[in-house]
């Protein structure tokens, strides 16, 4: 079970690359935070995607061998998934 209270299958094996974080706005519920890690993971590069929809950031963990990422890439992932948008976090 994840901290968010819910359970998440895990598509990929644990994660060991590097990490980038969003901040995303535009969600309101747990199935938000779903709709987006799913998509996140479907892009080549991507391991793991975690959503905190209370705290509005997603944790992006890359492949290893992956030492960056398209911000706008991200960024289009996260918008269709839905009305959300998203940018690196500070």
């Amino acid at each position: 079970m994840s901290p968010f209270g819910f359970i998440r299958r895990n598509k990929k094996s644990p994660a060991t690359g590097e990490e980038l974080v969003l901040s995303v706005e535009g969600m309101h519920c747990a199935g938000c935070g779903l709709l987006i890690d799913d998509e996140l993971e479907e892009l080549p590069g991507v391991r793991s995607s975690r959503t905190d929809v209370r705290g509005g950031r997603t944790v992006v963990r890359l492949d290893d061998g992956v030492a960056a990422m398209d911000a706008a890439v991200l960024g289009a992932a996260v918008r269709s998934a839905g009305d959300y948008t998203a940018r690196l976090a500070d």
